[in-house]
C-alpha cells in the first residue's frame, strides 16, 4: 500500500500529475471557495482515525498529508500556478492542524500581538507598532470555527450564554475572545504571544529601555529585598520587566508566583507557580487571585511574585509585604507612579470597604518601597520613565520621590522618540537598606544624563 492510500478511505489516482500550462488568477474569493471544497473533500475521503493520530509536530505525517492534499488539488478542474497550488495546499494543512489563516502569524517571531477585528480585519503588532495585514477569514462562520478549535483545546466553551473567554494557549500565548452579542460587529480575537526565550537585562540595555545605572539600582533593590511595583499601560513591557527583575533573585530563595493567566518565565529552579481557575460550565469552582495569595502564605515563600494586581487581592498583597515577605514584586495598570498608588488604594478598598482610607494609605506606604513606571512610546519603543521611591505618608497623602526619570523631548526625522534619561540627584532613603545588605550605592549611579 502506498503512502497516499494508507491515509485515504477511498483510493486515489496514482498517475503522475502533468505540469499545468494555463493558470487561473487566484482571487481571495476563488481561494476561499476552492479551499472549502478541498477541505470538505479531504474530510470525506480521509480515514479520520488515522488523521487524528497525526500530531501537529509530526513532520513526516504532515508531509504525507500534504502530498494527499496536492493530489486532491490536482483533480480539480481549476488550473493554478505552482506557487498558488503550494500555498493553497499549505492553507488547507493549516486548517487541519492549526488556526487556519493565523498560522503564518503564529510562526512569525516578529509578531507579538495578533488582533482579529471580525473576520474581515486582522492586525498585528511588530516591534511595538500595530499594522494591518492582508489576512482575512472567509466569513464569520470560518472565524467561529477557528475560535471553537482554540477554546476546545483548552477545555473551555464559548457561546451566547458565555460570550467571553480569557485563556492560555499550549505555547503560553494568552488569548482573549469576545463574540456576539457582546461584540457588536462580529467575533473579536486577541492573541498576546510570549517568546520562548524572554528578554534579558542585556536586551533592555541594547534596546535603550533604561540605562546601566538604572538597571544597577533595580538589581540592588531586588537583592536587598525591597518590595517593588511595576506600573504601566497595556503593552508597555510590564511583564518583560518583571521577568528581568525576578532574574536578580537569589537561586537559594523559594519563589511563589501567582497569575491570572500564567505568563511569567522565571529562570530559577525553586519556583512554585499558581494560576487562577475560571468557573466551570455551571459557573462554579472559580479560584481567584485573592484566594491564591492567602494560600501562598502557607507555602513557606521567601518571595511572592504576583503577575498583576487587578482587584481586592491588593489588600492581601500589602499584608504579605508587611508580614515578613520582603522582596515581593507585582505589576499594576497605571499611567504614572502617583496613579499606581491611587489604584492600589482603590483596589484594596474593594476587599474591605469598612477599612479607613488612612489605614490603607499607611499599609501602602509601609509595604511598597519602589515603583518602576514602564511606558510605550509613540514609535513603539518601551522605556522605563520613572524609578520612584515611596517615602512614607505626609498628612493624608502617600509621599513619593523620583530617583530616575525619562524626559521626552520630541521626535526625530524618522518618527523615533528623542529623550533623555536623567537622575534627580536625590539619594533614596532605601540607600541605608542597600548598604546594610552589602550593596552600597556608588556615587556615579545617581549622577547621570543620557540622551536617546
Amino acid at each position: 500500500m502506498s503512502d497516499l492510500s494508507m491515509y485515504m478511505s477511498q483510493p486515489v489516482r496514482q498517475e503522475v500529475v502533468p505540469e499545468l500550462r494555463s493558470t487561473t488568477v487566484l482571487t481571495e474569493t476563488v481561494r476561499h471557495s476552492l479551499k472549502t471544497t478541498l477541505h470538505h473533500e479531504l474530510i470525506r475521503r480521509m480515514d479520520l482515525e488515522k488523521l487524528a493520530a497525526i500530531q501537529a509536530d509530526d513532520i513526516g505525517g504532515r508531509q504525507r498529508l500534504l502530498t494527499v492534499i496536492l493530489q486532491l488539488l490536482a483533480e480539480q478542474s481549476v488550473p493554478l500556478s505552482a506557487p498558488d497550488r503550494d500555498r493553497l495546499a499549505h492553507d488547507i494543512l493549516d486548517e487541519v492542524f492549526g488556526l487556519g489563516p493565523l498560522e503564518p502569524l503564529l510562526h512569525d517571531p516578529s509578531v507579538s500581538d495578533i488582533l482579529v477585528n471580525t473576520h474581515k480585519l486582522v492586525y498585528v503588532e511588530r516591534r511595538g507598532v500595530i499594522e494591518k495585514t492582508d489576512i482575512v477569514f472567509k466569513d464569520e462562520a470560518h472565524l467561529m470555527h477557528i475560535i471553537d478549535k482554540i477554546v476546545s483545546a483548552v477545555g473551555r466553551r464559548i457561546d451566547e450564554s458565555s460570550p467571553m473567554v480569557d485563556a492560555r494557549l499550549l505555547d503560553g500565548s494568552r488569548v482573549n475572545i469576545v463574540i456576539p452579542p457582546l461584540a457588536v460587529d462580529g467575533p473579536l480575537l486577541s492573541i498576546r504571544r510570549f517568546g520562548s526565550s524572554p528578554l534579558s537585562s542585556d536586551d533592555l540595555l541594547r534596546f535603550r529601555a533604561l540605562t546601566p545605572q538604572m538597571l544597577e539600582v533595580l538589581r540592588a533593590a531586588v537583592r536587598a529585598r525591597l518590595n517593588i511595583v511595576v506600573s504601566g499601560g497595556t503593552g508597555s513591557g510590564k511583564t518583560t520587566l518583571l521577568n528581568v527583575l525576578s532574574g536578580f533573585v537569589s537561586a537559594a530563595e523559594r519563589i511563589v508566583t501567582i497569575e491570572d493567566s500564567a505568563e511569567l518565565q522565571i529562570k530559577q529552579e525553586h519556583v512554585a507557580r499558581l494560576e487562577c481557575r475560571p468557573p466551570n460550565l455551571e459557573g462554579k469552582g472559580a479560584v481567584r487571585q485573592r484566594e491564591l495569595v492567602i494560600n501562598a502564605l502557607r507555602m513557606r515563600p521567601d518571595r511572592i511574585i504576583l503577575g498583576e494586581v487587578r482587584g481586592e487581592e491588593a489588600l492581601d498583597m500589602l499584608q504579605a509585604m508587611n508580614t515578613g515577605h520582603d522582596g515581593s514584586i507585582t505589576t499594576i495598570h497605571a499611567n504614572n507612579p502617583r496613579d499606581a498608588i491611587a489604584r492600589i488604594e482603590t483596589m484594596a478598598m474593594m476587599g474591605s470597604i469598612t477599612l479607613p482610607e488612612k489605614a490603607i494609605r499607611a499599609q501602602i506606604a509601609s509595604a511598597v518601597d519602589v515603583i518602576v513606571q514602564a511606558s510605550r512610546m509613540s514609535d513603539g519603543t518601551r522605556r522605563v520613565t520613572h524609578i520612584t521611591e515611596v517615602t512614607g505618608t505626609s498628612g493624608e497623602v502617600v509621599s513619593l520621590q523620583d530617583i530616575f526619570l525619562f524626559e521626552k523631548q520630541g521626535l526625530g526625522p524618522t518618527g523615533a522618540v528623542k529623550g533623555r534619561f536623567h537622575s534627580t540627584g536625590i539619594v533614596p532613603k532605601f540607600a541605608d537598606r542597600l548598604k546594610a545588605a552589602g550593596i552600597p550605592l556608588g556615587v556615579n549611579l545617581l549622577d547621570q544624563s543620557v540622551e536617546v
